[in-house]
């Protein structure tokens, strides 16, 4: 059986043959992860791997699970059921289970097979132990557990099918920005990462702004340009036209930057190609806000905490780079899968 420290190695020594893929393996597995899914544009596949290459690492890896038992007190089956809206979404669930020595039943998205099958391959070539801990199945009727990502409509299927289950079932989360207009024109720059990385498909996104009563969206708008690039994709750009249609057909108002729409809006989620802000007239109403949607905002971009006890802030430029530890809705699926092994 494998050890804790073996199961470190081994994804350590993943990060490293994703870092080493030479331009023509790293051009097939771009090939390849856009059969799957036309968003995933070369530019987007090759930063999500770059992400992975960041925390696969032993000293990352150790730092997030080194003080569990060397050995599993039991081992258990636990159903992940994945999504697809951006590159290896789900790797950090497939990982969060072998590297506890638990056995992973994988239900892959459509939309994101390929990736998910790549790098299972490595790590089993790597260690061939490995592959009998992790099954890919349809149905997940075998399972001890489950761990679900979908968006709100999926999660009631999800909370009713697996209701005899112990689970994490994720429903939609976003990004939000908080603005004061004292931003530097670096800042700003840095924000058009956090909102169209991926191009605003990750529930890490901003697809929200919060901005002071009178904010001048024009040095944010001049910063924003060099991103004006996610309108050559034909997804986006049929999003944005469809988009401004609806609102000039509405009569609407909006703001257009010509490759992006901004609409003044309580909402949090907005569409493809449109960020939505609101106006906020102190640090108390706003705090108020924030914490009044705290369930539904995955994390904060801003200068600093907008509140003492919040644990979501990200600067600037840095929603689309969370570690091993920042979990997805704040649940801790390493002391779930913990837990879910001691009973």
């Amino acid at each position: 059986m494998l050890t804790l420290d073996d199961r470190i190695r081994v994804f350590a020594a993943v990060g490293t043959v994703l870092k080493n893929l030479d331009k023509t393996e790293q051009d097939e597995l771009v090939r390849r992860a856009q059969s799957d899914n036309a968003w995933f544009t070369e530019e987007n596949v090759l930063f999500a791997k770059e992400g992975l290459q960041r925390y696969l690492n032993e000293n990352k890896l150790h730092q997030w699970a080194g003080h569990f038992p060397t050995h599993p007190s039991s081992i258990k089956k636990i159903g992940i059921v994945m999504a697809g809206n951006i590159p290896w979404v789900g790797f950090h669930d497939l990982l969060t289970v072998l590297i506890s020595g638990q056995h992973a039943m994988i239900k892959l998205s459509s939309q994101d097979s390929f990736l998910i099958r790549y790098i299972i391959n490595i790590a089993t070539e790597l260690e061939p132990q490995l592959a009998s801990s992790i099954t890919i199945v349809d149905k997940l009727n075998t399972a001890d557990a489950i761990i679900a990502t979908g968006g709100d409509n999926t999660s009631r299927y999800f909370e009713y099918y697996f209701a005899k289950y112990p689970h994490i079932i994720r429903k939609n989360r976003t990004g939000v920005a908080v603005l004061s207009g004292n931003e530097t024109e670096e800042e700003l720059n840095a924000s058009g990462e956090d909102i169209f990385r991926y191009f605003g498909l990750g529930c890490r996104n901003v697809s929200k702004l919060f901005v002071p009563e009178g904010y001048n969206f024009e040095p944010l708008f001049r910063a924003l340009e060099p991103y004006q690039t996610v309108a050559h994709h034909h997804k986006y750009n049929n999003n944005y036209d469809y988009n401004k249609s609806i609102y000039l057909v509405n009569r609407e108002p909006f703001l257009d930057t010509g490759f992006t729409l901004f609409r003044s809006s309580d909402q949090l989620v907005s569409p493809i190609s449109v960020v939505y802000y609101e106006h906020y007239q102190n640090e108390d109403e706003l705090t108020q806000k924030l914490l009044a949607n705290e369930e539904k905002i995955q994390c904060i971009v801003s200068q600093q905490p907008i509140h003492p006890n919040q644990k979501n802030h990200v600067p600037f430029g840095q929603a689309q780079q969370p570690e091993l530890w920042d979990y997805a809705d704040g649940v801790d699926t390493l002391e779930f899968v913990q837990g879910v092994a001691a009973d």
